[in-house]
């Protein structure tokens, strides 16, 4: 028996799709036309947006009286832009017409996009391919997430492996060209675009004078500058094992992103078994090891995109010590029997509000 399970944020957020789809924006707004050079004016209540776009729910909270139907519209296009440059399905992408140039000739993209695709390479390398930007063959052959999601013929996958490696990637900084070295080749940004996006946003407000906001991209949670009053966000730690809204724990912070990978984002069973969307491109199959989740705690959400993949990928052990070796990241592992361990840092934010799990010291 086969069947596919929508993410849980889907599933809680389509109705608010379909009612908090404008923003709120007040008559206190001011004239549309304005970039928003008087002082910041803090309310209780945040003035919102929300936006379907990279098959997720994009939701944007200021806390400022001056944010206008025109600065959500211009975030809007900031999203629109990047999905038309860094989708692997959309077929007029630039990303697309490098996969569709793989083995036959470089491709010469936006500075965007090249930066992007540098950043994805650079965490591809530094990872040992835990996190994989040339993970695509493997992401089209499961399908996970998808209808006709299924556990591929093994002589399938063993097919797809060797065009599944970031080392077959040629980068070229001064033409901004990128050139797949073999046929069939597919980059799949999916790891790292949403965080980007985020920090897209974040820049965006902070440029036109908006200092206190929540970003949120299907679970990638920015937490720009402190709540009105002073005060740090509090953002819960997903369960594992229960629809999105019950915590594990809070954790305070400000200036700060949060970002978790976990087995119950997206999924399918077959014959009895789950299958989760993290794949280890080594084996191709999706990472088998005791880890639920993982949540990163850093300052750019793009970082953040990228280490939850690749450290959930590692292990408890290999991805603890890789996450106290990097500055400003912090780390929390939720495993299969329902424990916490995490990072030295992270103990100062952490704020443990679950009884059936246990963190472990």
């Amino acid at each position: 028996m086969k069947k596919n399970k929508l993410s849980p944020l889907l599933l809680l957020l389509s109705a608010l799709l379909i009612v908090g789809g404008c923003s709120n924006a007040g008559p206190n707004s001011i004239n549309s036309n304005d970039k928003t050079t008087s002082k910041q004016t803090e309310i209780k209540d945040p003035i919102k947006k929300s936006y379907y776009i990279f098959d997720t729910i994009v939701q944007v909270k200021v806390y400022d009286s001056r944010i206008t139907d025109q600065h959500f519209n211009e975030i809007e296009e900031l999203l629109h832009k990047i999905d038309a440059e860094m989708s692997r399905t959309n077929n007029t992408s630039e990303l697309y017409k490098i996969n569709s140039n793989a083995g036959i000739k470089p491709v010469q993209v936006s500075e965007e996009t090249f930066s992007v695709i540098q950043k994805a390479y650079d965490y591809s390398k530094m990872t040992d391919g835990r996190f994989n930007l040339a993970i695509g063959p493997l992401v089209s052959l499961w399908n996970i997430g998808n209808e006709g999601a299924h556990v591929p013929d093994q002589a399938e996958i063993d097919k797809l492996i060797p065009l599944s490696q970031y080392d077959l990637i040629e980068l070229n900084p001064d033409k901004r060209e990128v050139y797949l070295k073999q046929k069939g080749m597919i980059l799949d940004l999916g790891g790292i675009a949403k965080g980007y996006s985020a920090d897209v946003i974040a820049k965006y407000l902070t440029d036109n004078d908006f200092h206190s906001a929540i970003i949120d991209l299907g679970g990638n949670v920015l937490a720009l500058g402190q709540k009105p009053g002073g005060r740090k966000w509090t953002i819960g730690i997903q369960d594992p094992d229960l629809t999105r809204g019950i915590p594990i724990g809070n954790l305070k912070v400000e200036n700060q992103t949060i970002v978790t990978s976990g087995v119950y984002e997206r999924f399918f069973e077959e014959d009895g078994k789950y299958y989760h969307h993290i794949l280890d491109s080594q084996t191709g199959y999706p990472v088998d090891n005791n880890l639920s989740s993982v949540t990163i705690l850093t300052e750019k959400s793009v970082d953040a995109d990228a280490l939850s993949t690749s450290i959930f990928s590692m292990g408890l052990d290999r991805g603890l010590e890789f996450a106290e070796q990097l500055d400003h990241v912090e780390a929390l592992f939720i495993t299969k029997d329902k424990k916490v361990y995490i990072t030295s840092g992270m103990d100062e934010v952490l704020e443990m509000t679950n009884d059936q799990y246990k963190l472990m010291k």
